[in-house]
């Protein structure tokens, strides 16, 4: 098995010194790079980030000193190994203030050399895996905060995980409150792009006027109130990603902007020149935009640079399975992982059909843990609307007694959706909460066509009740 290749950076104007040097870690299996002058060292340093450098302390025009306070300057990682002459003490008690590692004291053997540098290498590996480890666990909790083991969320933990690896942008659909910016966080942190800034921005809450400046920044004097140059998200986001929430509320007027960062990766201030950003974009929104760029409300060639890879977030109604999950997640997560909640009570939370989704349920989790009457949450701690009688847990079906087939029961409720949006499908989707795609799909696995959604009101009931009324099977 071959082993990683060292590299040291050697600084010294002595050449005899400098050659001993070289040949003794050149032998030891390293890469050694040699300086005589200090501006010849921090120009190979520039180029070659050396994980470890030698310098000598006493150099004519800079000294050691000075290269070891640049080298921490730009690189505070680097190991610095100084060299002193006539075994002065102070001088290596300074340098080791300034951050060196070690240093050598002239005369000194070749092993002593050896054995520095190799003790150098072994701290920088242990650093490198503890970066790695830091990485790994940052990972896994943004990954945690993606709760659920359903077959749907399963879907989506395999897609975040494909294309964090890639560059391609993700246009991340659903309702509010189903996880949009943490599935986001998510590839992020599992991208390359990890090191980089994450800068979220919601579209939506920031006036038309003012979301031009703000996501490409401007120029001091290019509009009133502008006293100073400032830098836009896109800008700030350089060397990671940038998450556009709610991007299908950009003004019309600055989406060719938006596409041109998307084709050119290039970025335009307010009253200033094209600039060259390297960002990588995620996108979401709760609207349908391919039904927008049809109608023209959005751009349709920058929905298609948005939507290279469309991830859509199942509501939470959708995955019930998750709920008793995200339940004891939000317990653990508000201070209440020690408290109990009764089978009645998530029984109700079960059936609830949350319309705000992830963000409501921990809202109503937070609730109940601080306004419950004993030390385990029951029934009644429940929110007031979730306990009404009204409330949208109630049954809408009559369903007979011996059991009734879910596939005509979906059918049904597809057909009477339609029935009530005169057709219109982007309408129908919306009344059903479910993406237009998921309703065409819905469509062609049911067979329905045009001609059958010409049906009177109440088809649903009406099927309830006729198999409720129908004589059992003998």
């Amino acid at each position: 098995m071959a082993t990683e290749t060292k590299t040291v950076l050697l600084i010294d104007d002595d050449v005899s010194l400098r050659r001993v040097i070289e040949y003794t870690l050149a032998e030891a299996g390293c890469r050694v790079l040699t300086a005589a002058t200090g501006e010849e060292g921090m120009r190979l340093f520039a180029l070659e980030s050396p994980a470890v450098v030698v310098t000598d302390i006493q150099m004519p025009e800079i000294s050691g000193y000075e290269i070891l306070k640049r080298i921490k300057a730009e690189r505070p990682e680097t190991l610095v190994i100084v060299i002193t002459a006539y075994g002065t003490v102070d001088k290596a008690v300074e340098a080791m203030k300034l951050g060196a590692y070690d240093y050598l004291t002239k005369p000194f053997g070749r092993d002593e050399l050896r054995l520095v540098v190799a003790r150098a290498f072994s701290l920088r590996s242990l650093q490198e895996e503890n970066v790695r480890l830091r990485e790994e666990l940052v990972d896994r909790a943004e990954f945690s905060r993606l709760v659920g083991n359903s077959e749907e969320m399963e879907q989506v933990f395999d897609i975040v995980r494909r294309v964090a690896a890639s560059e391609a942008t993700v246009l991340i659909g659903g309702e509010s409150g189903t996880g949009k910016e943490l599935v986001s966080r998510a590839i992020h942190h599992a991208s390359e792009r990890r090191q980089g800034p994450f800068v979220p921005v919601n579209c939506a809450a920031i006036p038309g006027e003012l979301l031009e400046s703000e996501l490409f920044g401007h120029t001091r004097g290019s509009f009133t109130g502008a006293v100073k140059d400032r830098k836009g998200k896109f800008e700030i986001a350089d060397g990671g990603t940038i998450f556009l929430d709610e991007v299908g509320e950009l003004p019309l007027e600055l989406q060719p902007k938006l596409l041109r960062v998307l084709q050119e990766r290039e970025i335009e201030p307010v009253g200033g020149r094209t600039r060259h950003v390297d960002v990588r974009v995620l996108a979401a929104t709760n609207r349908d935009l391919e039904a927008a760029a049809k109608e023209g409300t959005f751009r349709e060639d920058l929905y298609y640079r948005l939507a290279v890879i469309p991830l859509n977030l199942p509501p939470l109604r959708a995955r019930r399975g998750d709920i008793p999950l995200l339940v004891q997640h939000f317990l653990q997560k508000h201070g209440g992982e020690d408290l109990q909640i009764s089978t009645e009570a998530m029984t109700r939370l079960c059936a609830w059909d949350w319309p705000g989704n992830v963000r409501e349920l921990e809202n109503a989790i937070e609730r109940m843990i601080i306004l419950r009457r004993g030390e385990i949450i029951e029934e009644r701690d429940l929110p007031p609307k979730i306990l009404s009688k009204g409330g949208r847990s109630a049954s809408v079906l009559n369903l007979p007694d011996e059991g009734y087939s879910l596939e005509d029961l979906e059918r049904g409720a597809v057909l009477e959706a339609l029935r009530r949006k005169d057709g219109n499908q982007t309408q129908a989707a919306a009344f059903l909460r479910i993406p237009r795609h998921i309703l065409v799909y819905r469509m062609e696995k049911y067979g329905i066509r045009k001609e059958d959604i010409r049906l009177k009101s109440g088809w649903i009931s009406r099927k309830m009740n006729s198999r409720a009324s129908a004589p059992a099977d003998k």
